[in-house]
């Protein structure tokens, strides 16, 4: 094998973008594509050819990714793919689909013959632009192709088994969102009392300070709420309600009930309802306020 690898990145978001880039600097050839083409235009600074159909995007390649928003959106861009896909190319599939469409992504790869690896990734924008993303894998292990793009776009794979189909690393992404989300949504809480008692943030913060109730979710997105900055995005707060939606679904199928995660959808709702579905999911904390 080559060390440079084509790679066809399918869904150039806010981490399709970021690891379209960092592909490119690996020093492998990437070619993008976009349902809304304007947001792939800006990777051909850095030599990454854009593509005008999801069919275009693939041909030719050793490996395709796809970030896209849900597991329908996945499964539709690959069947437009279909003309130009080869038997043997690994399809990284990192959108966060859930358990129920991978199930569908996975019976897709098998009809086209295509090497599938569930690779959902841990982390927002910042790690997504640094390369320093965790990619959670199941397929084959120890295959070149794929080892190299997870190499080039994360700072660890953490393997949770060797069938993609398995869907192992989708339920410990799963698992892993669901406390992204809870930390999310309790310092939005946290920060909106102190705001209704006329408690000073700080105080908050200068009690929790390097103690076991201190972490690093309290800072990041507490900060965004502080600043007035929920606009800066790293994940969208309409892509947190559908991993949300995923997380209940999963749940709910296996006989668990989360009310945490019930609740958290609802404040996601009411917050997208006040027009900021595009803002970060920090912006939760606005579901707390009639406005």
């Amino acid at each position: 094998m080559s060390d440079q690898l084509h790679v066809a990145m399918l869904g150039t978001g806010i981490m399709g973008a970021a690891m379209a880039r960092n592909l490119a600097r690996a020093g492998h050839r990437v070619t993008a594509w976009n349902r809304s083409r304007d947001k792939a235009e800006p990777l051909a600074a850095v030599g990454v050819r854009i593509a005008g159909t999801p069919a275009a995007a693939v041909d030719g390649a050793d490996a395709i990714v796809t970030m896209l928003h849900d597991g329908p959106a996945a499964k539709d861009v690959i069947a437009q793919a279909a003309p130009a896909l080869a038997p043997g190319t690994r399809w990284i599939q990192s959108t966060t689909a859930g358990i129920a469409a991978l199930a569908d992504l996975a019976a897709l790869a098998d009809e086209y013959g295509l090497v599938f690896f569930d690779a959902p990734v841990l982390g927002t924008r910042a790690p997504a632009e640094a390369g320093q993303l965790t990619v959670l894998a199941a397929g084959p292990n120890g295959d070149p192709v794929a080892d190299a793009v997870f190499d080039a776009v994360g700072a660890k794979t953490v393997w949770t088994g060797t069938e993609g189909a398995d869907g192992s690393a989708t339920r410990l992404k799963l698992v892993a969102n669901s406390w992204v989300l809870v930390l999310t949504h309790g310092i939005g809480e946290v920060l909106a009392l102190a705001e209704g008692l006329g408690v000073d943030p700080q105080g908050f913060y200068d009690l929790i300070k390097g103690g076991p109730l201190d972490a690093g979710y309290a800072h990041a997105k507490g900060a965004l709420i502080l600043d007035g900055t929920t606009g800066q995005t790293s994940f969208g707060l309409d892509t947190a309600l559908k991993d949300t939606r995923l997380i209940l679904d999963a749940a709910r199928a296996n006989g668990v009930r989360l009310d945490l995660a019930e609740a958290g959808a609802e404040r996601f709702r009411r917050a997208s309802e006040q027009g900021r579905g595009d803002d970060d999911m920090a912006a939760s904390y606005f579901a707390s306020f009639d406005k």
